[in-house]
């Protein structure tokens, strides 16, 4: 009787287990970019707030690296199924994401939380970019951002605008276009490639970020980094399957909103940091750090104006109102600047 009443227990308990681990539901995840970093930290602290808020039943397995699909694969991968979500870099699919792409104008924003908090309020709020988005079979659940577009360079610096004139520059986007107005030779090259690049005098100067700089070593081969405090590129975020969000449960649903929106605040955190590090072991390294005057910067702004003007008739032709989410975008890094300026950022309140 003891026995029976054992092998009962047993087989209830096994058939609970059995329960709950066909009530875990695991997402696929693509990434283009390495596990390390700001951002894959960030990552996995999202995946970690859903699985945490979900009680477990929800989770997620990153592929990292490009194993699921490269950067200029992400958006149809994600579309068609290939993951169930993933990272999407607008830059690569100007059409499709030009409503994700207006993180990325050269408008007055160079603060990470206040870009990432206005992004990511203007992807909830507005309910045009949503039908956009779901037209795609997507749906938007949180925002990174590179943080504030700066440079470096070798054997010159860059303290007024008029001194981008004739240096080879490595700029990409709408920044890059804008030092091209200012008289700069772009050259084209990508982020990892720049350290060779300024140590063998194939370019002057590269457009960058703080916390990339000391990542690839590049104080090394520059003399000079000009803080420019101009704006950033802050269009890449997570997107989700809309057919696999849609069939989760609310709850389940509200959980990766939840994490996403928190994305902002903890991204904040981890970038600001970093950035703040990045500069000491610049100066450490013997590099000038250069703080752009305003009236250098307001240069840079009124220049690159040009770009957002095409950004508001490209998404006019996509039949959103360009001008009316350009001015609601304004408006919420005014809010979100104020909020900081009143309150500090949440990670020092």
């Amino acid at each position: 009787m003891k026995t029976m009443l054992k092998i009962t227990a047993t087989c209830t308990a096994l058939a609970a287990t059995a329960g709950l681990a066909a009530a875990e539901t695991t997402l696929f995840y693509g990434e283009a970019g390495p596990n390390r970093g700001a951002r894959a930290e960030a990552t996995n602290w999202f995946a970690e707030q859903v699985s945490e808020k979900t009680g477990g039943e929800l989770g997620f397995d990153i592929q990292w690296g490009g194993a699921l699909f490269k950067a200029g694969a992400a958006l149809n991968s994600i579309a068609d199924g290939v993951a169930d979500a993933g990272t999407i870099i607008a830059v690569y699919f100007p059409q499709e994401m030009v409503a994700y792409g207006i993180a990325d104008l050269p408008i007055n924003n160079p603060d990470a939380w206040v870009g990432m908090r206005a992004t990511d309020e203007l992807m909830r709020s507005s309910e045009a970019i949503q039908q956009n988005l779901a037209a795609q079979n997507l749906v938007y659940v949180g925002t990174y951002t590179t943080s504030a577009v700066h440079i470096g360079c070798k054997d010159t610096a860059i303290r007024t605008a008029d001194d981008i004139d004739g240096l080879k520059v490595r700029g990409v986007g709408a920044y890059g276009k804008t030092f091209a107005d200012f008289g700069a030779n772009l050259v084209s090259m990508s982020i990892y490639d720049a350290y060779q690049g300024l140590d063998t005098g194939l370019i002057d100067c590269s457009q960058g970020y703080s916390y990339a700089v000391a990542a690839l070593k590049q104080q090394e081969v520059m003399d000079s980094y000009t803080l420019m405090n101009w704006g950033q590129v802050g269009a890449l975020g997570i997107f989700m399957n809309k057919q696999m969000y849609d069939s989760l449960p609310p709850e389940q649903q509200d959980a990766l909103m939840e994490a996403g929106m928190g994305m902002a605040d903890k991204l904040g955190e981890l970038i600001t940091a970093d950035n703040e590090k990045a500069i000491e072991t610049m100066k450490d390294a013997g590099v000038e750090v250069i703080e752009l005057p305003d009236e250098e910067r307001a240069k840079l702004v009124e220049k690159g104006s040009t770009y957002i003007d095409a950004w508001v008739e490209q998404a006019t032709a996509a039949g959103l109102d360009g001008t009316a989410l350009l001015a609601e975008y304004r408006g919420l890094i005014d809010k979100y600047t104020a909020e900081r300026d009143d309150q500090g950022y949440p990670w020092t309140r």
